[in-house]
């Protein structure tokens, strides 16, 4: 499947829950598939933290560039193009086309750097309901995400409850615990404290903290894989035998090898300022805050049906936090479907190819075809 990204302008300001608000921005996005003629079959797909709205499918003569959830989404796959329209946005804030710190902000002519405002999950929401506004499509047959992506998710079931039918949350949770803001927090810190971050105008000195960038990568990678799988694939294999070296700078272990990769090449894309503000989004994110802690009433506006997954392995996002919103979406009697797939991947579970995950995947969304003749 051949796609290409698209882009839309927005003059109007967006307010934003900080109470700054933003003008003249732009959304990427790609769309794949049919919109029917009722406009009854969109589906929308939440990015995660270091994604985009590249979901499925290839660009044109570059071999390698499938998109982040091709496993789940495209012609005879568990959400199928040939029935749904899917649209993938790219969140404001981000570096992947949508206006974010890199771009000038046009009440200055100056690049945004840190003084991009604070974004949340709702103002992703709110412009998500925008950019679906301009194409003229009033109702989702589903809105899905993983992680950050199902917190937006769920946060479209709150915001706009009239125009979701169905809810597809995968590893995700109401809020971050303690630990999961601190692992944020110890990468955040990684970056500011990066001589070339320079208060986060480090355009402005033409250099990246490229190291800063490589620990918070480094970090984040670590929580996002179970135990088991980086004993199956590292252990504690040396790269040169016994050759022991005690250098604090060579790399030993196969696992420093990998890290240090994934840090490397996370480095050379992604946007300091971007990490900032999309970890910060993900602290703040509580739908129960304004409620007393009570989740059920936070819950309470949602009328979408919903379906849940989790890992077992997934720690970051463990099982336990899916329960409790199925807990709270059951005390609101609403219609939930949940799994727990036993895998051993962790986090990143949720980007795999695993039968169970994608086949209950896809029986969900064969209902949810039927319930709009598709």
């Amino acid at each position: 499947m051949i796609v290409s990204p698209q882009s839309m302008e927005f003059s109007e300001p967006l307010a934003l829950r900080s109470g700054a608000s933003i003008r003249g921005y732009t959304l990427a996005y790609e769309t794949y598939g049919t919109l029917n003629a009722a406009r009854t079959n969109t589906v929308l797909i939440c990015h995660a933290l270091n994604a985009s709205h590249h979901v499925a499918g290839s660009y044109e003569g570059q071999p390698g560039s499938e998109g982040w959830w091709h496993t789940m989404i495209g012609p005879g796959k568990p959400v199928d193009t040939d029935r749904f329209f899917v649209i993938g946005v790219n969140n404001l804030g981000s570096c992947f086309g949508s206006t974010g710190p890199m771009h000038v902000n046009p009440d200055t002519g100056k690049v945004y750097g840190a003084d991009f405002p604070v974004v949340t999950v709702e103002d992703w929401v709110d412009a998500q309901a925008r950019l679906l506004d301009a194409l003229g499509i009033q109702a989702l047959a589903a809105v899905m995400g993983g992680s950050l992506g199902g917190m937006q998710a769920l946060s479209w079931t709150l915001q706009y409850p009239q125009r979701v039918r169905n809810a597809v949350v995968v590893a995700s949770a109401p809020n971050l615990t303690a630990e999961n803001i601190a692992f944020n927090e110890v990468a955040r810190r990684a970056i500011v404290t990066d001589p070339d971050f320079h208060g986060g105008h480090f355009y402005e000195h033409g250099v990246i903290p490229k190291r800063g960038l490589r620990i918070a990568r480094m970090i984040g990678h670590i929580t996002y894989l179970s135990d088991d799988v980086m004993n199956e694939k590292f252990g504690r294999q040396l790269r040169e035998g016994i050759d022991l070296k005690y250098s604090t700078q060579d790399i030993e272990f196969q696992i420093e090898s990998y890290l240090r990769y994934q840090g490397d090449k996370f480095s050379e894309y992604f946007d300091a300022n971007t990490y900032l503000l999309i970890t910060r989004a993900l602290d703040y994110f509580d739908p129960a805050l304004r409620h007393e802690g009570n989740l059920a009433r936070a819950l309470a506006p949602a009328t979408a049906d919903f379906l849940l997954v989790s890992f077992t392995t997934d720690w970051r996002f463990s099982p336990r936090r899916s329960r409790e919103l199925v807990k709270a979406l059951l005390d609101n009697r609403r219609s939930v479907s949940y799994a727990e797939i036993d895998a051993p991947h962790g986090h990143d579970a949720f980007l795999l190819e695993d039968a169970r995950y994608l086949g209950v995947v896809r029986s969900y969304f064969e209902r949810v075809g039927k319930e709009i003749g598709q």
